[in-house]
């Protein structure tokens, strides 16, 4: 069940140290764009939305900083290790962007129907890029089976409390700058919506704290609702940025005391949220990046809040732009 929130509570992620993040995070993922999209709030008929932008980097992702914290954090104990990682292809390209800026030998494992850019963009960086399966977890236990056989470190979006830490200096700056109610937050993996409840509860606690979900791809947001890690034989959605079936037992922990609810949302919903970004925002913008957006489509009761939501990555390919935005 849920859990009641309780901010004198101990948590496994550290809100000095993503304090830390804020200081010590590469400048180019920090302080990216906040406002009221007045358009875009009119169009969904709310209060006000304030949209983070979270595209507007090297990457055009919010990884960025959990992986650039994790380096920080943890380069020295793992030097000399190759590091490995699974992804839909944000994740990857973030581990990329900060291996190659330390020389740092990295192998990425994706499903064979990753997206074509992200894959293409992580070979770029330098990563060497691995190919298994069609589904994305399937391709995260062969980077495991891996790094058993080769002795190499596998990087866990989602296990890794520094990544999460790193992500919740997102929550940090849109505190900052406060003029909403409630917090609509992407939830794949979950570092993103972890780090950020992590600091919008201790900072903010009257702030309702939602994580969204495409509802082809509810692991999260079962294990969220009965309290324990569920597993789903498949993840079927076009947000593939979030499409999880198998959920990170850590990330799945540290929501307890840092989320308020979880919401599904329709891949109808998704692509009409894209649709009004970019009409009323003039932003293009991933599917798994919009689902907060979407969530005010489908939630009748979420229409007279003052809301926010992080608009978490904008990588698609140009056939993905002309088949949900031309």
């Amino acid at each position: 069940m849920p859990s009641i929130i309780n901010t004198t509570t101990s948590h496994r992620l550290s809100l000095d140290h993503i304090a830390h993040a804020a200081a010590v995070v590469d400048p180019a993922f920090l302080n990216s764009p906040q406002f009221d999209c007045e358009p875009l709030s009119h169009a969904l008929g709310v209060p006000s939305l304030t949209l983070k932008v979270e595209s507007l980097n090297p990457l055009r992702s919010f990884k960025g900083r959990g992986a650039d914290f994790f380096m920080h954090q943890n380069a020295e104990r793992l030097a000399g290790r190759t590091l490995v990682c699974a992804t839909a292809g944000n994740w990857g390209q973030a581990m990329a962007y900060v291996c190659r800026a330390r020389q740092w030998p990295l192998v990425v494992y994706c499903a064979t129907t990753a997206n074509a850019y992200k894959v293409e963009r992580m070979r770029a960086l330098g990563a060497e890029v691995r190919l298994y399966s069609e589904d994305f977890d399937s391709a995260k236990e062969e980077a495991k089976r891996f790094c058993a056989n080769s002795g190499g470190y596998f990087v866990e979006d989602g296990a890794e409390a520094s990544i999460a830490e790193g992500e919740g200096t997102i929550a940090r700056e849109m505190l900052a700058r406060r003029v909403f109610d409630t917090l609509l937050v992407p939830l794949g993996n979950g570092a993103l919506l972890t780090g950020m409840g992590r600091w919008t509860k201790a900072h903010a606690p009257d702030v309702r704290v939602i994580g969204v979900c495409a509802a082809g791809a509810d692991a999260m947001a079962a294990s969220w609702h009965k309290g324990r890690v569920v597993n789903r034989g498949v993840a079927s959605t076009i947000a593939d940025g979030i499409a999880v079936r198998m959920p990170v037992p850590e990330a799945q922990a540290d929501m307890k005391g840092t989320v308020d609810d979880v919401l599904l949302v329709s891949e109808a919903a998704i692509e009409r949220a894209m649709r009004l970004v970019f009409q009323h925002a003039g932003l293009v913008v991933e599917p798994a990046g919009v689902v907060g957006v979407a969530a005010v489509l489908e939630q009748p009761g979420l229409r007279t809040q003052r809301l926010a939501t992080v608009l978490c990555g904008s990588n698609l390919t140009g056939e993905q732009v002309a088949r949900w935005l031309v």
